[in-house]
């Protein structure tokens, strides 16, 4: 019989600070959290951020484009020490001048003199990439960001991008990554693990384990959930950190939605339960024509100037 399933409450008062694992960010000697906190969408305020850096998820994620990098800043006063700190530029700014002034707007909406991890939100097809990395290596030479990352960017994309460092290296590539959406394994996983980039995968949960469940017509993961004493976004965040090279990047809108995630991190998920999860829920994975189709789209809207 299949054991039942930890209430959240218990699984709330089970998380320590001690069972969260990092991981090495990239080759930088750097060890970040195998869970981060995502902000986009948020609106909570800065308790849930507090617990989760409390409990040991230091490594907090925002964006220039989220409207939420005001709110990160006043949730890490006064612990800026602890906290690894990634926001990200829009594609309107990477102009190397433009880069700049924008890394400087955040630096003053987080209320800190450097960003950990400052990332290209989305290629733009429009500017030369050779701006924006102009940029980020002013950045990082003037010790205002620390390493260089991109998001949502394929393997084209960051081969170019790197081409154009002079100085320093790609150290991450934030894409979208879960049970259910898996297309960078057409490629863009195995090259970031062959280049030492770190994956931070956001939307690891598929923006709601409604998503996930109707492509589990069989209740797999509930089923995996009950077997591990675990719930199901455990379940679905745990197969995710299990890659290699992958970091989740979760958001959480209550203390104990922030408690149920980070008990995702300190096990490992039996072979078998995890064999089921990859070969019985129904799963995405983009071929190369619709994502060219979808390059195309975003290079006609960039063009018009209604690509941020």
């Amino acid at each position: 019989m299949l054991a039942t399933r930890k209430s959240l409450e218990e699984l709330a008062a089970g998380a320590k600070p001690s069972s969260m694992l990092l991981k090495e960010l990239a080759s930088t000697g750097v060890h970040v959290p195998e869970i981060g906190f995502g902000t986009w969408n948020y609106t909570r305020g800065v308790e849930p951020l507090r617990v989760a850096m409390q409990y040991g998820a230091c490594l907090i994620d925002t964006a220039e484009a989220y409207g939420t990098e005001e709110i990160v800043g006043q949730a890490i006063k006064g612990q800026r020490s602890r906290v690894f700190l990634a926001t990200k530029v829009l594609p309107r700014n990477f102009k190397s001048r433009d880069l700049v002034a924008a890394a400087e707007r955040s630096l003053r909406r987080l209320g800190t003199d450097h960003i950990d991890l400052y990332q290209l939100h989305w290629p733009n097809l429009t500017i030369p990439i050779g701006e924006p990395m102009r940029g980020m290596e002013a950045l990082v030479d003037a010790g205002k960001v620390r390493f260089v990352g991109v998001s949502n960017f394929s393997i084209r994309d960051l081969k170019k991008a790197q081409a154009a460092l002079s100085k320093h290296r790609i150290i991450a590539n934030q894409v979208r990554y879960s049970l259910i959406e898996r297309t960078i394994e057409g490629g863009v996983l195995q090259y970031c693990r062959e280049q030492g980039i770190t994956v931070l995968a956001y939307s690891p949960l598929a923006t709601g384990l409604a998503n996930i469940r109707t492509l589990d017509p069989e209740r797999v993961l509930d089923k995996v959930a009950e077997a591990s004493h675990k719930s199901e976004a455990q379940i679905a965040l745990n197969w995710c950190i299990s890659k290699e090279n992958v970091i989740a990047i979760t958001k959480a809108s209550t203390v104990a939605h922030v408690m149920e995630n980070l008990g995702a991190s300190g096990w490992t998920l039996e072979p078998d339960l995890a064999s089921l999860l990859e070969t019985e829920i129904k799963y995405r994975k983009r071929g190369a024509l619709e994502l060219s189709a979808r390059r195309a789209v975003r290079l006609g809207m960039q063009m018009l100037g209604r690509w941020q």
